[in-house]
């Protein structure tokens, strides 16, 4: 029945054929039973017309604009040849809403002062001896449909016309919107590169003093050049896996970019950032589970940015009766953030879609932050109210 559904809006036309071959069947049965009840055959005028008035109905979505001044033409050729109202004058009213939907604004304007001459040309011809006050309210009963039909068919038109404004918006604001989620990731691309610079830029330089140490002492004291060796050997494997995270991300020409560079925080400064954010006015419980070790570097300013920027959405939507707790967690193999809030939470479009609100990237920094070191990152509304993010890094170099 669907497949069904789909062929007929697909071919309009087979649709409006069917009930012009079925108007046009209409039309003979009830002329022949009239002309037949007053002892005489259809005139010869009277088969062509009802023809071209089915045809008007099977071609008016194809050519509205024609098939209005087709059916004109017939109406005309109706009063001249005497040819009563047919049950195919019906094509009148088809013909009129079609032309005031879908057709030329021309041909509605033509097609509404038509429908309204048509019922006074009518009474006029096939005058009768009724009373004026009788004409007119024939006249006025029998224009009625034509205008319903214009109308009908003007409102639909306006209707499709909203709803195409309204898609056409959605289509723009979504281009937009990608538009400016990319913008975002682009930029704090850009800014992620120049912040993992300085952790690549430190590996490299601790290599080279331990490297330089080693030389000098490979005589004298070999046991410290071996484990200035070994400190090489790590911390060049730690700087191979962040360059390796960096790979795809690290935008071209950072080398030719003017400023200075400043040292990245790291954990051991979330007491400084909490600290500071209570003094600002949001109460904060810190607190660290498990036995704290060193991490990658690229680990550790991950984590420090994710609590810094939770911390502030709490207190932009968090409301101003907030509070925050900050979990760190580490685990064997990975560390584990847990920020929440019991404000009023953020709206959700801050969250859904990566964060692409317009006016907020920040969960857009914090995913790339966390892709980047091979992470997970979980952010939503609490069950209770508030607000949660949840991320897990793994302290172990990516391979």
């Amino acid at each position: 029945m669907q497949r069904l559904y789909e062929l007929l809006r697909i071919h309009p036309t087979w649709v409006d054929s069917f009930w012009a071959v079925l108007l046009l069947g209409i039309s003979v049965l009830g002329g022949s039973i009239t002309e037949e009840a007053r002892g005489a055959d259809l005139p010869a005028v009277t088969v062509p017309v009802m023809i071209l008035l089915s045809l008007v109905v099977a071609l008016r979505r194809r050519m509205p604009e024609k098939m209005l001044i087709l059916a004109m033409v017939v109406g005309l050729a109706q009063l001249i040849a005497d040819v009563g109202t047919l049950p195919a004058n019906f094509a009148f009213l088809v013909i009129i809403y079609t032309v005031a939907a879908d057709g030329a604004r021309w041909s509605s304007r033509i097609a509404l002062t038509a429908g309204l001459c048509a019922a006074p040309l009518a009474q006029l011809r096939w005058t009768s001896e009724q009373g004026v006050g009788s004409s007119i309210a024939i006249v006025t009963f029998q224009t009625v449909p034509f205008a319903l039909a214009w109308v009908l068919g003007d409102s639909v038109r306006t209707r499709r016309a909203y709803l195409s404004q309204l898609e056409e918006r959605a289509a723009r604001l979504e281009r937009e919107r990608e538009a400016q989620s990319k913008v975002a990731v682009a930029a704090e691309r850009a800014r992620i590169a120049r912040e993992l610079h300085d952790v690549v830029a430190h590996n490299v330089s601790v290599m080279v003093v331990q490297a330089d140490g080693a030389a000098y002492v490979l005589d004298t004291a070999p046991d410290q050049a071996k484990k200035a060796l070994e400190t090489i050997s790590g911390t060049g494997r730690q700087a191979l896996a962040e360059m390796r995270r960096l790979l795809g991300v690290l935008r071209t020409g950072e080398h030719q970019e003017s400023g200075e560079y400043v040292p990245q925080p790291d954990v051991d400064q979330l007491d400084d950032l909490i600290e500071e954010v209570r003094t600002a006015g949001l109460p904060v419980d810190y607190k660290i589970e498990g036995t704290p070790r060193p991490l990658p570097s690229g680990v550790e300013l991950t984590a420090y940015r994710i609590v810094q920027e939770a911390l502030t959405n709490t207190r932009k939507h968090g409301g101003p009766n907030a509070g925050a707790s900050v979990r760190l967690v580490y685990f064997d193999d990975g560390l584990g953030l847990l920020v929440e809030d019991d404000g009023k939470g953020a709206p959700h479009e801050l969250y859904e879609d990566g964060g692409a609100d317009g006016r907020g990237h920040g969960l857009i920094g914090m995913r790339e932050r966390v892709g980047m070191v091979g992470g997970t990152l979980d952010a939503g509304p609490r069950p209770g109210g508030g607000f949660r993010i949840s991320a897990l890094l793994p302290l172990k170099p990516a391979n």
